[in-house]
């Protein structure tokens, strides 16, 4: 217990910093990091030999957040620079590109290297960085950055405070398994406080924000918001359901033990992997609509 209470403080005091210059090309290091080591916990938990592809992979997976957005390395680029770098090939080249090369490499290590190490690298490589890169597009989406900051914070409310809450409530009054064969310890009473702490969460937020913000969310803005809060919590711990079921396929405890007491970086952010796509999608259909 005493490993994870002085972990917790750590990340909490990066993340402060993160929040201080969020702005800058802070938060791009820090995507950065977590998607590079998360491709390479899953390409390890999976058991993916060929070194090359591994590498490749990891790389790539730092290369996706530098293509996020023109703003991503601002005041260091100008939008306007950068925006012609990203915008000059499609996102698509790059993964076939990605793809192609790591079949080479399968091709060159047949012998220790597999059609499925090639899928869960790439897997690992494409899918879980972009779904990481939204807390960077979420951030750059709007002319008002201090809601785009906002939504980031609502989706990991979603993920965070629906996993914390589900555990509180379990232990407290949890009787019926939710999925005994996943997850023995999570029960339908957890599922359902973990979503009523995550509404009352976000309802605090909102308030706040209303109240601090330079420009308040519009009320019809704000009800789309609460009540959406509701699925994309439910969709955070199917997040967290799913990690699992990967867990057990790898036949691992956790994804990695770069956080001590904690695990792996995907053992923390598995739920925000769903809920951040979620946001995203929600963001891109106010930006549409009002």
């Amino acid at each position: 217990m005493k490993q994870r209470v002085i972990t917790a403080i750590c990340l909490l005091s990066v993340l402060a910093v993160v929040v201080w210059k969020i702005n800058t090309p802070v938060l791009l290091a820090a995507v950065s990091f977590i998607s590079a080591v998360a491709s390479w916990e899953i390409m390890t938990c999976a058991k993916v030999e060929n070194t090359f592809i591994k590498v490749a992979g990891t790389a790539f997976s730092v290369g996706v957040q530098f293509f996020a957005s023109g703003k991503v390395l601002e005041p260091l680029i100008k939008n306007e620079v950068w925006s012609g770098v990203v915008n000059a090939v499609p996102s698509v080249v790059y993964i076939i590109a990605l793809v192609l090369v790591m079949l080479l490499a399968m091709l060159k290590g047949y012998a220790y290297t597999t059609f499925e190490d090639v899928s869960v690298s790439v897997f690992a490589s494409v899918l879980v960085p972009y779904g990481f890169s939204i807390f960077i597009r979420l951030r750059d989406m709007y002319d008002n950055e201090q809601f785009g900051i906002y939504l980031i914070f609502y989706a990991l409310i979603c993920a965070l405070a629906t996993d914390t809450g589900a555990q509180l409530t379990g232990m407290a009054i949890g009787k019926h398994k939710m999925s005994p064969n996943i997850s023995p310890k999570k029960t339908i009473e957890g599922a359902f406080g973990g979503l009523v702490f995550s509404m009352i969460l976000n309802t605090v937020a909102l308030v706040l924000y209303n109240k601090f913000a330079i420009v308040p969310i519009e009320k019809a803005t704000s009800t789309v918001l609460l009540v959406c809060c509701i699925p994309v919590s439910f969709m955070g711990m199917m997040g967290d359901l799913s990690a699992s079921v990967l867990k057990r396929n790898f036949d691992v405890k956790d994804f990695g033990k770069i956080f001590p007491g904690h695990g792996g970086v995907m053992d923390r952010m598995d739920s925000s992997l769903f809920t951040l796509p979620c946001v995203y999608s929600i963001a891109l259909i106010l930006k549409n609509v009002f």
